[in-house]
């Protein structure tokens, strides 16, 4: 298949590296334009770690033209650039693509069947808890894939159009999708805002220092302690709501292939097997500037709109703003731009399953 990426940081060039070794044609395309500018050229795509070889995906000059060669189109950069992308998608995407969001945040599904539905246009929208790969981005022509997960929860929006988004999911990427059939279950599925709180609050000092470090090897037993109890409020909100999703222990062991254990013990494993990975060396981080106003927040509505507040969530997004001197939910442009304060439950709950209808 033909797939246009949005996105030319870690996780799409990581992403365009597994789709050619898969035997599919990656095309990248971002605002920008200069993350690209290699490949534009003609440069080849290297790749180690999980997925290895050379690789030779394209450039796009602009976003029509991306939509405009390919059969799907994953999204693959950080939620806080979502909205200015999905803009520019939404005008060329047909009924008979489809559109990934690896991974969804903070309801963008439903803002990309909005802007479609206004076109008279209804495509299958799939949203992903997480994504297919990890890894880091080490110059404009190198990528080291850290892992490919055996996992990955997914919905689609219409629901009705579930069937489509998960034979897509599979022909591109294999048999690692469990679909969990709502969006609001991937809304409370991606497990990395949560986990990235505790991980830069145990150690703000490293990140804003610029030091080098070993993320699992710090993921010490008090922060492990954090992250089980963060992971607690997501589950009880997703049980309230009668959602089945992923715990912190199923999710660390799925994608880091450690046994079940506590998770600063299966951090510390994977630490000791050289996947722990490396901590962020700055403050402006997406594990606070994405993960907080995208993540954080949105679980917190979550929470109260099931009558049942994260508080653990909540007071994050208030640390964090009073840290950082802003106002990390103020910062959220999706969930602005959908009202979602002037939503009830139940019309959250049918945009996830019906999305946008045509007007």
């Amino acid at each position: 298949m033909k797939v246009g990426i949005v996105g030319a940081g870690s996780i799409a060039f990581g992403t365009a590296v597994f789709l050619e070794q898969q035997g599919h044609k990656a095309t990248l395309w971002s605002p920008s334009g200069e993350r690209t500018k290699a490949l534009a050229k003609g440069e080849a795509l290297v790749a180690q770690g999980a997925v290895e070889g050379t690789f030779h995906p394209a450039a796009a000059p602009s976003a029509e033209a991306l939509v405009a060669g390919a059969e799907a189109i994953v999204i693959a950069l950080p939620a806080y650039g979502h909205k200015v992308v999905l803009d520019a998608i939404a005008p060329y995407v047909r009924a008979d693509q489809t559109v990934i969001i690896s991974s969804h945040a903070s309801f963008g599904a439903l803002y990309l069947s909005r802007l479609l539905a206004a076109r008279g246009v209804v495509a299958p929208v799939v949203g992903w808890g997480t994504t297919v790969v990890s890894g880091r981005q080490l110059s404009p022509t190198l990528v080291n894939v850290n892992t490919v997960r055996k996992k990955v929860d997914l919905a689609t929006v219409p629901a009705s159009r579930s069937a489509d988004g998960l034979a897509v999911c599979q022909t591109l990427f294999g048999d690692r999708f469990v679909d969990r059939g709502s969006l609001m279950a991937i809304a409370l599925s991606n497990l990395n805002p949560q986990n990235h709180m505790g991980i830069a609050l145990g150690n703000m000092t490293r990140m804003e220092r610029g030091e080098t470090w070993s993320q699992g090897q710090n993921v010490t037993p008090n922060v492990g302690r954090l992250l089980e109890q963060l992971d607690e409020e997501r589950i009880a909100i997703a049980t309230k709501l009668g959602l089945e999703v992923r715990n912190i222990f199923q999710h660390f062991h799925l994608s880091f292939h450690v046994p079940m254990s506590s998770i600063s013990e299966m951090n510390q494993e994977m630490h000791e097997a050289g996947n722990g990975g490396q901590g962020p060396t700055t403050a402006d981080s997406r594990y606070v500037t994405e993960d907080v106003p995208f993540g954080l927040v949105m679980t917190a509505k979550i929470g109260r709109l099931a009558g049942y507040p994260a508080e653990l969530h909540e007071a994050g997004v208030r640390i964090f703003s009073a840290m950082y001197g802003r106002d990390f939910t103020a910062e959220n442009d999706l969930l602005t731009a959908l009202d979602l304060d002037a939503m009830s439950l139940a019309e959250l709950n049918g945009l996830c399953r019906d999305g946008y209808a045509i007007a």
